[in-house]
């Protein structure tokens, strides 16, 4: 499993230098920013001290959805409630959470929001489920490259025997194309995207387990094929 720290719309110059030094400290190498200020210099680079190539290979995208593109399964991070996501996983139980789809997941995306407002409730819809970091009191916040460490450790935990960037995972049975397989089907059914249960139905689907998934992907087969023969 690949995993992609994405820093949407980052400000502090500092705050992507520190980024990129804990993500290699974490074992991941995949930096991918979405509308960033300057980084590659000054004092982006000094902070980032001993993983100034992490930021010469960062990935820069306008938009959050252009940085999507390629991504399986997305992690939306997030410091408060959300009234557009129902369910969080908290980061302690997230590296558990992802061992359970270890094998419908080939890229993983983990979203960090600005500074000052996080993400979007629009760039929240874009992403399959929320995780938040648990704090004794909601202020102040933690800083930008504290929650991209803090993730960073769950997901590589060096003293774990499984590291979620090591296993290779073929993607046809992946969570995105089950989605998009169960969104035809759906709207095929008369229930849209304006429809609650459209939105309700597309989360759940994020929090099954292997083989739910692929017992899913079985039975969109069969309904595949009994389709083509009609036609």
């Amino acid at each position: 499993m690949k995993v992609h720290f994405i820093l949407v719309e980052p400000k502090v110059p500092e705050n992507i230098g520190a980024s990129a030094r804990a993500i290699k400290t974490m074992g991941f190498n995949s930096l991918i920013l979405v509308n960033p200020c300057s980084w590659k210099e000054g004092k982006a680079k000094w902070v980032a001290h001993g993983s100034g190539e992490i930021l010469e290979n960062a990935v820069v995208f306008k938009t959050l959805d252009e940085a999507l593109k390629d991504s399986d399964f997305v992690v939306a991070t997030t410091a408060r409630a959300r009234s557009v996501k129902y369910d969080n996983v908290p980061v302690r139980k997230l590296a558990g959470f992802l061992k359970q789809k270890s094998s419908v997941i080939d890229n993983l995306a983990l979203v960090f929001g600005r500074e000052e407002s996080g993400l979007t409730n629009e760039e929240m819809k874009l992403c399959d489920i929320v995780s938040s970091i648990g704090m004794a009191r909601s202020y102040p916040s933690l800083n930008l490259s504290m929650a991209v460490m803090i993730y960073a450790y769950e997901l590589s935990a060096p003293d774990r025997e499984e590291n979620p960037e090591t296993d290779k995972i073929p993607g046809e049975n992946s969570v995105k194309v089950l989605k998009t397989r169960i969104r035809e089907l759906l709207l095929l059914t008369g229930i849209n995207e304006d429809d609650n249960r459209f939105g309700r139905i597309m989360e759940r689907i994020s929090f099954l387990e292997n083989d739910d998934i692929n017992l899913l992907h079985s039975i969109c087969n069969i309904i595949g094929k009994r389709n083509i023969r009609k036609q």
